[in-house]
């Protein structure tokens, strides 16, 4: 056998995935760039790694073996590298990060800088809803996780990040129209959510429980992306995090929709195990964090305050 850590690489990703699409997306490859690499590591086993049913791909028990394999193989390399960057006096780790999906507007900035002055740092940073990210950090599966709302369950530190604003938006191609009444104003509106176990479905449901209001026409999309192309297209209207909305605020795609109880205020917060040893380079970066996350909020979101 003579497979590559690049191929061993790929392939530990489409098993996570179990698709090459979106392993593609993590890997920031071309699609047929990994299948290149799925079909040439597969072809030194006579034994089948994945499989597609209906049109989806699985990773067979053999397949999961050998995904275990590759993670300690790679897992040792990394300590490697690591132990090298040590002895040369640089900080050294795998930074593991898991957010929820509106958090990618958010996070990317509080890195940044940190990333790039620290190369023996690597960065791994999954992004999805609030239920599967509290699920990671349960398992201690990652060092940081990016919420606006806490873990009841769980016994966690936090550092503030910054604030997170919610409001009602809808596309600018139909008209609003006007009424002194939240109920009779939530009559006309179609709404959309985002799918279960999402923060801001949460705090949608929250505000329209709290209220007593109606929820006409109930629309499910699985992405904050989603949810906004279907706004802009005029299927309807959502409550939406500010900080994914600004090119189409100012692009005039979408519009605010200004009623009583709006906009829901929280605060992105970056969260670990109260009890997790954190490594040399997750204590570092609390560290630059306490330091330049004012700078990083005011050079980044100062427009955020305009709303």
């Amino acid at each position: 056998m003579n497979y590559t850590l690049h191929q061993l690489q790929v392939f530990l990703k489409v098993s996570e995935k179990q698709s090459i699409t979106k392993a593609a997306e993590e890997l920031f490859l071309t699609q047929p760039a990994v299948s290149i690499q799925l079909k040439n590591f597969q072809n030194q086993f006579s034994i089948p790694l994945t499989e597609v049913v209906g049109r989806k791909l699985y990773v067979t028990d053999f397949g999961k073996e050998i995904a275990n394999a590759a993670q300690n193989i790679l897992n040792e390399v990394h300590a490697i590298n690591y132990k090298s960057l040590y002895y040369e006096g640089s900080l050294a780790g795998r930074l593991k990060i898991s957010i929820v999906s509106t958090a990618k507007y958010v996070m990317p900035f509080f890195l940044a800088d940190f990333i790039r002055d620290n190369k023996g740092v690597e960065l791994s940073m999954d992004v999805t809803n609030k239920a599967k990210v509290i699920q990671a950090l349960e398992a201690n599966e990652v060092d940081f996780a990016m919420v606006s709302v806490l873990p009841k369950q769980l016994k966690v530190q936090r550092v503030e990040l910054m604030e997170n604003k919610l409001y009602l938006v809808g596309g600018t191609k139909q008209e609003v129209g006007s009424s002194r009444s939240i109920q009779k104003f939530f009559e006309k509106l179609p709404l959309i959510y985002r799918e279960e176990g999402s923060a801001t479905r949460m705090a949608m449901e929250g505000y329209i429980r709290r209220n007593k209001l109606p929820s006409p026409k109930k629309i499910e999309l699985t992405s904050n992306e989603a949810v906004k192309q279907a706004v802009i297209s005029g299927l309807g209207y959502s409550v939406m995090p500010l900080i994914g909305i600004k090119n189409e605020l100012l692009n005039k795609d979408l519009q605010i929709i200004h009623i009583k109880g709006l906009p829901i205020s929280t605060t992105w917060n970056l969260i670990w195990l109260k009890e997790k040893r954190l490594s040399p380079a997750a204590q570092a970066f609390l560290v630059y964090l306490q330091e330049k996350k004012e700078e990083i909020i005011k050079d980044s979101f100062g427009w955020f305050e305009d709303y």
